[in-house]
Protein backbone atom coordinates (compact mmCIF):
# COMPACT_ATOMS: atom_id res chain seq x y z
CA UNK A 1 0.00 0.00 0.00
CA UNK A 2 1.82 3.30 -1.06
CA UNK A 3 2.36 5.91 1.61
CA UNK A 4 2.25 9.79 0.32
CA UNK A 5 3.86 12.67 2.58
CA UNK A 6 2.32 15.91 2.18
CA UNK A 7 4.57 18.04 4.00
CA UNK A 8 3.14 21.54 4.51
CA UNK A 9 6.08 24.16 4.29
CA UNK A 10 4.76 27.25 4.09
CA UNK A 11 5.53 30.47 6.44
CA UNK A 12 3.34 29.39 9.25
CA UNK A 13 5.29 26.36 9.75
CA UNK A 14 8.35 28.66 10.88
CA UNK A 15 6.78 29.95 14.03
CA UNK A 16 8.77 29.64 17.31
CA UNK A 17 8.53 26.85 19.76
CA UNK A 18 10.12 27.31 23.21
CA UNK A 19 11.49 24.14 24.48
CA UNK A 20 13.32 23.28 26.95
CA UNK A 21 17.01 24.74 26.78
CA UNK A 22 18.28 27.66 24.84
CA UNK A 23 18.14 25.82 21.42
CA UNK A 24 14.87 27.74 19.34
CA UNK A 25 12.44 25.38 17.09
CA UNK A 26 10.33 25.94 14.74
CA UNK A 27 6.94 24.01 13.74
CA UNK A 28 9.15 23.06 11.14
CA UNK A 29 11.73 21.18 12.80
CA UNK A 30 9.19 18.98 15.36
CA UNK A 31 7.67 17.81 11.77
CA UNK A 32 11.02 16.86 10.52
CA UNK A 33 11.68 15.14 13.68
CA UNK A 34 8.58 13.18 13.39
CA UNK A 35 8.81 12.31 9.70
CA UNK A 36 12.49 11.02 10.59
CA UNK A 37 11.16 8.88 13.25
CA UNK A 38 8.32 7.50 10.59
CA UNK A 39 11.09 6.76 8.20
CA UNK A 40 13.17 4.89 10.47
CA UNK A 41 10.55 2.83 11.31
CA UNK A 42 9.19 1.56 8.22
CA UNK A 43 12.88 1.26 6.66
CA UNK A 44 12.60 -1.15 9.78
CA UNK A 45 9.17 -3.00 9.75
CA UNK A 46 8.19 -1.90 6.41
CA UNK A 47 11.40 -2.23 4.21
CA UNK A 48 8.62 -3.18 1.08
CA UNK A 49 6.64 -0.25 1.30
CA UNK A 50 6.77 2.75 -1.41
CA UNK A 51 6.64 6.29 0.03
CA UNK A 52 7.01 9.65 -1.92
CA UNK A 53 7.35 13.06 -0.08
CA UNK A 54 5.47 16.09 -1.41
CA UNK A 55 6.37 19.70 -0.22
CA UNK A 56 3.33 22.45 -0.18
CA UNK A 57 2.64 25.97 -0.10
CA UNK A 58 0.79 27.92 -2.40
CA UNK A 59 2.02 25.18 -4.98
CA UNK A 60 2.82 21.71 -4.47
CA UNK A 61 6.34 20.34 -5.39
CA UNK A 62 7.16 16.54 -6.20
CA UNK A 63 10.61 16.32 -4.16
CA UNK A 64 11.10 12.83 -4.05
CA UNK A 65 9.05 10.28 -6.16
CA UNK A 66 7.79 7.21 -5.07
CA UNK A 67 10.99 5.42 -3.08
CA UNK A 68 12.06 2.50 -0.85
CA UNK A 69 15.16 4.37 -0.41
CA UNK A 70 14.57 6.13 2.85
CA UNK A 71 18.00 7.50 3.36
CA UNK A 72 16.75 9.88 0.17
CA UNK A 73 13.81 10.76 1.97
CA UNK A 74 15.46 11.81 5.19
CA UNK A 75 18.00 13.94 2.85
CA UNK A 76 14.67 15.58 1.36
CA UNK A 77 13.33 16.11 4.42
CA UNK A 78 16.17 18.30 5.71
CA UNK A 79 16.42 20.00 2.71
CA UNK A 80 12.62 21.76 2.74
CA UNK A 81 12.78 25.29 2.10
CA UNK A 82 10.21 27.94 3.41
CA UNK A 83 7.89 29.34 0.71
CA UNK A 84 4.87 31.38 0.88
CA UNK A 85 1.08 30.95 1.98
CA UNK A 86 -1.21 27.67 2.29
CA UNK A 87 -2.88 26.71 -0.12
CA UNK A 88 -4.25 22.17 0.58
CA UNK A 89 -6.79 22.34 -2.57
CA UNK A 90 -4.06 22.39 -5.06
CA UNK A 91 -1.91 20.07 -3.30
CA UNK A 92 -4.79 17.54 -3.17
CA UNK A 93 -5.35 17.82 -6.38
CA UNK A 94 -1.11 17.26 -7.03
CA UNK A 95 -1.06 13.92 -5.16
CA UNK A 96 -4.52 12.38 -7.13
CA UNK A 97 -2.34 12.97 -10.38
CA UNK A 98 0.79 11.47 -8.87
CA UNK A 99 -0.74 7.97 -7.48
CA UNK A 100 -2.73 7.66 -10.75
CA UNK A 101 0.20 8.43 -13.00
CA UNK A 102 1.97 5.91 -11.22
CA UNK A 103 -0.25 3.40 -9.20
CA UNK A 104 -4.06 3.83 -11.21
CA UNK A 105 -7.09 4.28 -9.50
CA UNK A 106 -7.27 0.29 -8.02
CA UNK A 107 -4.52 0.43 -5.54
CA UNK A 108 -5.23 1.65 -2.32
CA UNK A 109 -2.93 4.47 -1.12
CA UNK A 110 -2.36 6.34 2.35
CA UNK A 111 -1.94 9.93 2.22
CA UNK A 112 -0.01 11.58 5.46
CA UNK A 113 -0.71 15.50 5.56
CA UNK A 114 1.91 17.01 7.84
CA UNK A 115 0.85 20.74 8.86
CA UNK A 116 0.31 23.13 11.55
CA UNK A 117 -3.51 23.68 11.07
CA UNK A 118 -3.10 26.63 9.70
CA UNK A 119 -5.98 27.15 6.71
CA UNK A 120 -4.20 29.77 4.78
CA UNK A 121 -6.16 33.05 3.68
CA UNK A 122 -8.12 34.25 1.53
CA UNK A 123 -8.65 33.05 -1.79
CA UNK A 124 -6.92 29.34 -1.99
CA UNK A 125 -7.66 28.73 1.71
CA UNK A 126 -9.37 25.92 2.79
CA UNK A 127 -12.20 27.47 4.49
CA UNK A 128 -12.73 29.12 0.89
CA UNK A 129 -12.25 25.93 -1.30
CA UNK A 130 -14.56 24.13 1.07
CA UNK A 131 -17.33 27.01 1.19
CA UNK A 132 -17.89 26.53 -2.78
CA UNK A 133 -18.29 23.12 -2.91
CA UNK A 134 -21.85 23.33 -3.72
CA UNK A 135 -21.22 26.11 -6.72
CA UNK A 136 -18.48 24.14 -8.30
CA UNK A 137 -18.68 22.50 -11.78
CA UNK A 138 -17.56 18.57 -12.79
CA UNK A 139 -14.12 19.77 -13.96
CA UNK A 140 -13.65 21.96 -10.93
CA UNK A 141 -14.62 19.73 -8.28
CA UNK A 142 -12.77 19.42 -4.90
CA UNK A 143 -9.95 16.51 -5.11
CA UNK A 144 -11.79 14.65 -2.22
CA UNK A 145 -12.54 11.87 -2.10
CA UNK A 146 -9.44 10.90 -4.13
CA UNK A 147 -10.29 8.19 -7.20
CA UNK A 148 -8.58 5.94 -5.92
CA UNK A 149 -9.13 4.01 -2.23
CA UNK A 150 -7.52 5.88 0.49
CA UNK A 151 -6.60 7.13 3.96
CA UNK A 152 -6.32 10.78 5.24
CA UNK A 153 -4.22 11.12 8.21
CA UNK A 154 -3.74 14.51 9.24
CA UNK A 155 -0.45 14.96 11.79
CA UNK A 156 -1.42 17.89 13.35
CA UNK A 157 2.27 20.01 14.68
CA UNK A 158 -0.78 21.61 17.30
CA UNK A 159 -2.04 21.11 20.54
CA UNK A 160 -6.55 20.20 20.94
CA UNK A 161 -6.77 23.42 22.40
CA UNK A 162 -5.17 25.21 19.77
CA UNK A 163 -7.26 24.02 17.29
CA UNK A 164 -10.61 24.53 18.72
CA UNK A 165 -9.79 27.79 19.60
CA UNK A 166 -9.50 29.02 15.50
CA UNK A 167 -12.20 26.35 14.41
CA UNK A 168 -9.51 24.74 12.64
CA UNK A 169 -10.59 21.29 13.64
CA UNK A 170 -13.87 20.89 12.74
CA UNK A 171 -12.76 22.07 8.97
CA UNK A 172 -10.24 18.93 8.85
CA UNK A 173 -12.95 16.86 9.66
CA UNK A 174 -14.94 18.25 7.26
CA UNK A 175 -11.98 16.79 5.15
CA UNK A 176 -12.08 13.45 6.64
CA UNK A 177 -15.92 13.60 6.12
CA UNK A 178 -15.21 14.20 2.01
CA UNK A 179 -13.13 11.55 2.07
CA UNK A 180 -15.59 8.91 2.52
CA UNK A 181 -14.91 8.97 6.66
CA UNK A 182 -11.84 6.86 5.72
CA UNK A 183 -8.63 8.85 8.11
CA UNK A 184 -8.10 9.99 11.20
CA UNK A 185 -6.54 13.81 12.68
CA UNK A 186 -4.22 13.08 15.33
CA UNK A 187 -3.21 15.77 17.62
CA UNK A 188 -0.05 16.57 19.97
CA UNK A 189 -1.05 16.05 23.76
CA UNK A 190 0.00 18.73 25.99
CA UNK A 191 2.68 21.19 24.84
CA UNK A 192 4.68 21.00 21.86
CA UNK A 193 8.07 19.29 22.54
CA UNK A 194 10.32 16.20 20.64
CA UNK A 195 8.58 13.86 22.90
CA UNK A 196 4.69 14.66 22.24
CA UNK A 197 5.88 15.03 19.15
CA UNK A 198 7.53 11.62 19.08
CA UNK A 199 3.93 10.16 20.55
CA UNK A 200 1.70 11.02 18.21
CA UNK A 201 3.52 9.87 15.45
CA UNK A 202 3.90 6.75 17.41
CA UNK A 203 -0.14 6.55 17.59
CA UNK A 204 0.09 6.74 13.32
CA UNK A 205 2.77 3.49 13.35
CA UNK A 206 0.51 1.81 15.70
CA UNK A 207 -2.15 2.22 13.89
CA UNK A 208 -1.45 2.45 10.23
CA UNK A 209 2.33 0.83 9.89
CA UNK A 210 2.36 -2.00 12.72
CA UNK A 211 3.66 -5.61 11.06
CA UNK A 212 0.98 -7.73 10.84
CA UNK A 213 2.69 -11.34 13.04
CA UNK A 214 1.02 -14.28 12.25
CA UNK A 215 1.62 -18.30 12.93
CA UNK A 216 1.13 -20.43 10.25
CA UNK A 217 0.07 -23.96 10.92
CA UNK A 218 0.02 -27.68 8.70
CA UNK A 219 -0.37 -30.34 11.48
CA UNK A 220 2.76 -30.37 13.80
CA UNK A 221 4.52 -27.75 11.25
CA UNK A 222 4.60 -24.04 12.65
CA UNK A 223 6.88 -21.33 11.61
CA UNK A 224 6.38 -17.30 12.55
CA UNK A 225 5.42 -14.90 10.14
CA UNK A 226 4.79 -11.62 8.34
CA UNK A 227 1.91 -10.39 5.86
CA UNK A 228 2.61 -7.74 3.83
CA UNK A 229 0.91 -4.80 3.49
CA UNK A 230 -1.38 -5.37 6.39
CA UNK A 231 -4.57 -6.96 6.00
CA UNK A 232 -7.47 -4.76 6.76
CA UNK A 233 -10.60 -5.88 8.24
CA UNK A 234 -13.64 -6.92 6.23
CA UNK A 235 -17.17 -5.33 6.59
CA UNK A 236 -19.79 -7.93 5.57
CA UNK A 237 -22.93 -5.55 4.39
CA UNK A 238 -25.13 -8.45 4.88
CA UNK A 239 -25.40 -8.71 8.44
CA UNK A 240 -28.04 -6.73 10.57
CA UNK A 241 -25.25 -5.00 12.38
CA UNK A 242 -22.13 -4.96 10.08
CA UNK A 243 -19.27 -5.64 12.38
CA UNK A 244 -15.57 -6.12 10.92
CA UNK A 245 -13.49 -9.60 10.75
CA UNK A 246 -10.17 -9.66 11.40
CA UNK A 247 -7.85 -12.81 10.39
CA UNK A 248 -6.47 -14.33 13.39
CA UNK A 249 -3.12 -14.51 14.22
CA UNK A 250 -2.84 -18.66 13.83
CA UNK A 251 -3.64 -19.64 10.38
CA UNK A 252 -4.51 -23.52 9.96
CA UNK A 253 -3.99 -24.58 6.22
CA UNK A 254 -6.72 -26.84 6.49
CA UNK A 255 -5.73 -28.67 2.59
CA UNK A 256 -4.17 -28.75 -0.63
CA UNK A 257 -5.62 -28.35 -4.48
CA UNK A 258 -4.19 -28.25 -7.62
CA UNK A 259 -3.72 -24.66 -9.27
CA UNK A 260 -5.86 -26.26 -12.18
CA UNK A 261 -9.09 -26.70 -9.97
CA UNK A 262 -8.44 -23.20 -7.82
CA UNK A 263 -8.60 -21.62 -11.20
CA UNK A 264 -8.45 -18.04 -11.05
CA UNK A 265 -10.34 -17.44 -7.80
CA UNK A 266 -11.93 -13.53 -7.02
CA UNK A 267 -10.11 -12.19 -3.85
CA UNK A 268 -10.15 -9.13 -1.51
CA UNK A 269 -6.79 -8.93 -1.29
CA UNK A 270 -3.19 -10.35 -1.84
CA UNK A 271 -0.53 -10.33 0.34
CA UNK A 272 3.48 -11.54 0.61
CA UNK A 273 4.33 -13.38 3.03
CA UNK A 274 7.71 -13.36 4.66
CA UNK A 275 9.07 -15.56 7.34
CA UNK A 276 10.37 -14.38 10.56
CA UNK A 277 12.76 -15.37 13.46
CA UNK A 278 10.52 -15.91 16.81
CA UNK A 279 12.68 -13.85 18.83
CA UNK A 280 12.65 -10.79 16.72
CA UNK A 281 8.79 -10.60 17.38
CA UNK A 282 9.14 -11.01 21.15
CA UNK A 283 11.78 -8.43 20.82
CA UNK A 284 9.33 -5.40 19.12
CA UNK A 285 8.34 -2.69 20.98
CA UNK A 286 5.18 -1.57 18.56
CA UNK A 287 3.53 0.76 20.90
CA UNK A 288 6.21 2.93 21.28
CA UNK A 289 6.63 3.85 17.48
CA UNK A 290 10.56 3.97 18.43
CA UNK A 291 13.17 1.76 15.93
CA UNK A 292 14.55 -0.80 18.09
CA UNK A 293 18.10 -1.15 18.65
CA UNK A 294 20.21 -2.76 15.65
CA UNK A 295 23.70 -3.70 17.20
CA UNK A 296 23.05 -7.40 17.33
CA UNK A 297 20.60 -7.37 13.67
CA UNK A 298 23.52 -9.42 11.41
CA UNK A 299 24.08 -11.93 13.41
CA UNK A 300 20.28 -12.45 14.12
CA UNK A 301 19.48 -12.16 10.79
CA UNK A 302 22.27 -14.33 9.97
CA UNK A 303 21.68 -17.24 12.52
CA UNK A 304 17.94 -16.93 11.50
CA UNK A 305 19.21 -17.96 7.86
CA UNK A 306 20.55 -20.92 9.02
CA UNK A 307 17.13 -22.47 11.17
CA UNK A 308 14.78 -24.24 8.90
CA UNK A 309 11.57 -22.68 7.78
CA UNK A 310 8.15 -24.22 7.41
CA UNK A 311 7.27 -21.31 5.26
CA UNK A 312 10.46 -21.88 3.11
CA UNK A 313 9.48 -25.46 2.86
CA UNK A 314 5.74 -24.97 1.86
CA UNK A 315 6.88 -22.18 -1.08
CA UNK A 316 9.09 -24.78 -2.55
CA UNK A 317 6.70 -27.83 -2.22
CA UNK A 318 3.77 -25.46 -3.87
CA UNK A 319 5.77 -24.38 -6.61
CA UNK A 320 7.45 -27.88 -7.37
CA UNK A 321 4.32 -29.43 -7.09
CA UNK A 322 1.76 -26.76 -9.02
CA UNK A 323 -0.78 -26.86 -5.91
CA UNK A 324 -1.93 -23.90 -3.59
CA UNK A 325 -2.67 -24.35 -0.09
CA UNK A 326 -6.26 -23.59 1.79
CA UNK A 327 -6.20 -21.29 5.01
CA UNK A 328 -8.50 -20.69 7.30
CA UNK A 329 -8.37 -17.48 8.20
CA UNK A 330 -11.54 -17.04 11.03
CA UNK A 331 -15.13 -19.06 11.41
CA UNK A 332 -16.27 -19.21 7.56
CA UNK A 333 -13.15 -17.55 5.82
CA UNK A 334 -10.72 -18.85 3.99
CA UNK A 335 -7.47 -17.98 2.04
CA UNK A 336 -4.55 -19.89 -0.39
CA UNK A 337 -0.96 -19.64 -0.16
CA UNK A 338 0.28 -19.92 -3.64
CA UNK A 339 3.99 -19.21 -5.29
CA UNK A 340 3.99 -16.79 -7.37
CA UNK A 341 6.79 -16.00 -9.43
CA UNK A 342 8.37 -11.95 -10.34
CA UNK A 343 10.26 -13.22 -12.61
CA UNK A 344 12.07 -16.11 -14.36
CA UNK A 345 14.86 -16.97 -11.28
CA UNK A 346 12.28 -14.92 -8.38
CA UNK A 347 9.32 -16.28 -7.03
CA UNK A 348 7.34 -15.31 -3.77
CA UNK A 349 5.16 -17.22 -1.15
CA UNK A 350 1.72 -15.18 -1.03
CA UNK A 351 -1.66 -15.56 0.45
CA UNK A 352 -4.90 -14.48 -1.23
CA UNK A 353 -7.88 -13.61 0.76
CA UNK A 354 -11.32 -14.77 -0.16
CA UNK A 355 -14.49 -13.80 0.53
CA UNK A 356 -16.01 -14.65 3.78
CA UNK A 357 -18.56 -16.91 3.83
CA UNK A 358 -18.95 -20.62 3.65
CA UNK A 359 -19.00 -21.35 -0.08
CA UNK A 360 -16.53 -18.10 -1.69
CA UNK A 361 -15.25 -20.38 -4.56
CA UNK A 362 -18.88 -21.42 -6.15
CA UNK A 363 -17.47 -24.12 -8.30
CA UNK A 364 -16.13 -26.05 -5.10
CA UNK A 365 -19.05 -26.11 -3.08
CA UNK A 366 -18.82 -25.51 0.42
CA UNK A 367 -15.04 -25.40 1.96
CA UNK A 368 -15.57 -27.41 5.21
CA UNK A 369 -17.25 -30.57 2.88
CA UNK A 370 -14.02 -30.74 0.87
CA UNK A 371 -11.75 -33.93 2.29
CA UNK A 372 -8.66 -36.07 1.00
CA UNK A 373 -8.42 -37.84 -2.02
CA UNK A 374 -7.43 -41.06 -0.16
CA UNK A 375 -11.22 -40.93 2.15
CA UNK A 376 -12.65 -41.06 -1.63
CA UNK A 377 -14.13 -44.66 -3.04
CA UNK A 378 -11.79 -44.11 -5.99
CA UNK A 379 -9.37 -41.69 -7.20
CA UNK A 380 -11.88 -38.61 -9.00
CA UNK A 381 -8.83 -37.07 -10.96
CA UNK A 382 -8.25 -40.81 -12.32
CA UNK A 383 -5.24 -42.45 -12.79
CA UNK A 384 -3.29 -40.44 -15.19
CA UNK A 385 -4.86 -37.08 -13.53
CA UNK A 386 -6.46 -35.93 -17.16
CA UNK A 387 -9.91 -35.25 -15.31
CA UNK A 388 -10.72 -33.22 -12.30
CA UNK A 389 -13.82 -33.65 -10.01
CA UNK A 390 -14.28 -29.95 -10.33
CA UNK A 391 -16.42 -27.90 -11.54
CA UNK A 392 -18.95 -29.37 -9.10
CA UNK A 393 -22.37 -30.47 -10.60
CA UNK A 394 -25.67 -29.16 -9.63
CA UNK A 395 -27.61 -31.33 -7.69
CA UNK A 396 -31.02 -30.75 -9.71
CA UNK A 397 -29.78 -32.21 -13.27
CA UNK A 398 -31.45 -29.91 -15.82
CA UNK A 399 -32.98 -31.31 -19.30
CA UNK A 400 -31.31 -28.82 -21.51
CA UNK A 401 -28.91 -26.15 -20.65
CA UNK A 402 -30.18 -23.06 -21.48
CA UNK A 403 -27.73 -20.24 -21.78
CA UNK A 404 -28.10 -16.82 -19.45
CA UNK A 405 -29.10 -13.69 -21.25
CA UNK A 406 -26.45 -10.63 -21.28
CA UNK A 407 -26.77 -7.64 -22.83
CA UNK A 408 -23.01 -5.97 -22.90
CA UNK A 409 -23.87 -4.08 -26.60
CA UNK A 410 -26.97 -2.54 -27.83
CA UNK A 411 -26.61 -5.13 -30.64
CA UNK A 412 -27.22 -7.78 -28.84
CA UNK A 413 -30.77 -6.45 -27.20
CA UNK A 414 -31.75 -5.36 -31.13
CA UNK A 415 -30.78 -8.78 -31.86
CA UNK A 416 -33.00 -10.19 -29.49
CA UNK A 417 -35.70 -7.69 -30.15
CA UNK A 418 -36.14 -8.63 -33.55
CA UNK A 419 -36.29 -12.48 -33.46
CA UNK A 420 -39.28 -11.10 -31.51
CA UNK A 421 -40.75 -9.63 -34.07
CA UNK A 422 -39.78 -11.93 -36.97
CA UNK A 423 -41.65 -15.02 -34.67
CA UNK A 424 -44.67 -12.70 -34.22
CA UNK A 425 -44.89 -11.92 -38.22
CA UNK A 426 -45.00 -15.59 -38.77
CA UNK A 427 -47.86 -16.49 -36.39
CA UNK A 428 -49.55 -19.10 -35.97
CA UNK A 429 -46.85 -21.06 -37.31
CA UNK A 430 -44.19 -20.06 -34.86
CA UNK A 431 -46.13 -19.36 -31.82
CA UNK A 432 -44.08 -21.69 -29.74
CA UNK A 433 -40.82 -20.01 -31.07
CA UNK A 434 -42.34 -16.66 -30.37
CA UNK A 435 -43.25 -17.50 -26.57
CA UNK A 436 -40.24 -19.38 -25.72
CA UNK A 437 -38.30 -16.15 -26.99
CA UNK A 438 -40.43 -13.72 -25.62
CA UNK A 439 -40.38 -15.63 -22.14
CA UNK A 440 -36.51 -15.08 -22.44
CA UNK A 441 -36.44 -11.96 -22.85
CA UNK A 442 -39.44 -11.07 -20.23
CA UNK A 443 -37.03 -12.74 -17.67
CA UNK A 444 -33.63 -11.23 -18.68
CA UNK A 445 -35.54 -7.52 -18.31
CA UNK A 446 -36.99 -8.39 -14.90
CA UNK A 447 -33.51 -9.49 -13.51
CA UNK A 448 -31.98 -6.77 -14.81
CA UNK A 449 -34.99 -4.45 -13.34
CA UNK A 450 -35.06 -3.12 -17.18
CA UNK A 451 -39.37 -2.96 -16.62
CA UNK A 452 -39.00 -0.07 -19.55
CA UNK A 453 -37.74 -2.86 -22.35
CA UNK A 454 -41.25 -4.55 -21.83
CA UNK A 455 -43.19 -1.54 -22.09
CA UNK A 456 -41.35 -0.73 -25.00
CA UNK A 457 -42.13 -4.59 -26.81
CA UNK A 458 -45.21 -4.42 -25.80
CA UNK A 459 -46.19 -1.41 -27.49
CA UNK A 460 -44.29 -3.06 -30.58
CA UNK A 461 -45.88 -5.71 -30.50
CA UNK A 462 -49.61 -3.64 -30.50
CA UNK A 463 -47.99 -1.79 -33.51
CA UNK A 464 -47.50 -5.11 -35.10
CA UNK A 465 -50.99 -6.19 -34.50
CA UNK A 466 -52.19 -3.31 -36.06
CA UNK A 467 -49.70 -3.68 -39.36
CA UNK A 468 -51.10 -7.48 -39.93
CA UNK A 469 -52.64 -7.59 -43.43
CA UNK A 470 -56.53 -8.88 -44.21
CA UNK A 471 -54.92 -12.58 -45.54
CA UNK A 472 -53.22 -12.94 -41.54
CA UNK A 473 -54.78 -15.94 -39.61
CA UNK A 474 -57.27 -14.44 -37.00
CA UNK A 475 -55.60 -16.10 -34.39
CA UNK A 476 -51.98 -13.88 -34.98
CA UNK A 477 -53.67 -10.84 -33.98
CA UNK A 478 -55.45 -12.23 -30.36
CA UNK A 479 -52.06 -13.87 -29.44
CA UNK A 480 -49.83 -10.68 -30.52
CA UNK A 481 -52.39 -8.50 -28.23
CA UNK A 482 -52.39 -11.07 -25.27
CA UNK A 483 -48.50 -10.97 -25.13
CA UNK A 484 -48.79 -7.45 -25.21
CA UNK A 485 -51.25 -7.03 -22.37
CA UNK A 486 -48.98 -9.76 -20.51
CA UNK A 487 -45.65 -7.76 -20.81
CA UNK A 488 -47.93 -4.39 -20.06
CA UNK A 489 -48.97 -5.83 -16.94
CA UNK A 490 -45.47 -6.95 -16.08
CA UNK A 491 -43.80 -3.62 -16.25
CA UNK A 492 -46.25 -1.92 -13.71
CA UNK A 493 -44.21 -4.53 -11.30
CA UNK A 494 -47.42 -6.28 -10.63
CA UNK A 495 -46.43 -8.90 -7.67
CA UNK A 496 -48.09 -11.57 -9.77
CA UNK A 497 -47.47 -10.63 -13.55
CA UNK A 498 -43.68 -9.69 -12.81
CA UNK A 499 -42.61 -12.92 -10.84
CA UNK A 500 -39.65 -14.15 -12.35
CA UNK A 501 -40.96 -17.89 -12.28
CA UNK A 502 -43.98 -16.73 -13.96
CA UNK A 503 -44.21 -17.46 -18.13
CA UNK A 504 -46.52 -15.85 -20.57
CA UNK A 505 -48.56 -18.75 -21.95
CA UNK A 506 -49.89 -18.91 -25.40
CA UNK A 507 -53.10 -17.81 -25.52
CA UNK A 508 -56.28 -20.77 -26.24
CA UNK A 509 -58.65 -20.15 -29.39
CA UNK A 510 -60.60 -22.09 -31.24
CA UNK A 511 -60.57 -20.83 -34.64
CA UNK A 512 -59.33 -24.20 -36.03
CA UNK A 513 -58.87 -27.85 -34.31
CA UNK A 514 -54.98 -27.66 -36.06
CA UNK A 515 -54.17 -24.26 -34.27
CA UNK A 516 -55.66 -25.16 -30.99
CA UNK A 517 -53.57 -28.98 -31.34
CA UNK A 518 -50.29 -26.86 -32.11
CA UNK A 519 -50.84 -24.41 -29.17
Amino acid sequence: MPTVVLLDVSLSMTRPVSLEGTEEYQRKHLAAHGLSMLFEHMATNYKLEFTCLVAFSSLWELMVPFTRDYNTLQEALSSADDYDKTCLESALNGISNIVQDEWGVCIPCQVILVTDGSLGIGRGSLRHSLSLLSQRSEDSKFPLPFPFPSKLYIMCIANLEELQTTDTLDVLERLIDLNNGEGQIFTIDGPLCLKNVQSMFGKLIDQAYSPFHAVLKCGHLVSDMQMFPRPEPVIIDEELEPVPKTINTELDIVGFIKIADIASPPVLSRHLVLPIALNKVEGDDLGSGLPEETEDETSASQVAGKMPSFCVLLHGSLKVEGMVAIVLLGPDWYGMLYSQADSKKKSNLMMSLFEPGPEPLPWLGKMSQLGPILDAEENPYGEDDSKSPFPLQPRTKRSYAQNVTVWIKPSGLQTDVQKILRNARKLPEKTQTFYKELNRLRKAALAFGFLDLLKGVADMLDRECTLLPDTAHPDAAFQLSHAAQQLKLASTGNSEYAAYEHNIAPLQTDFSSSSADRI
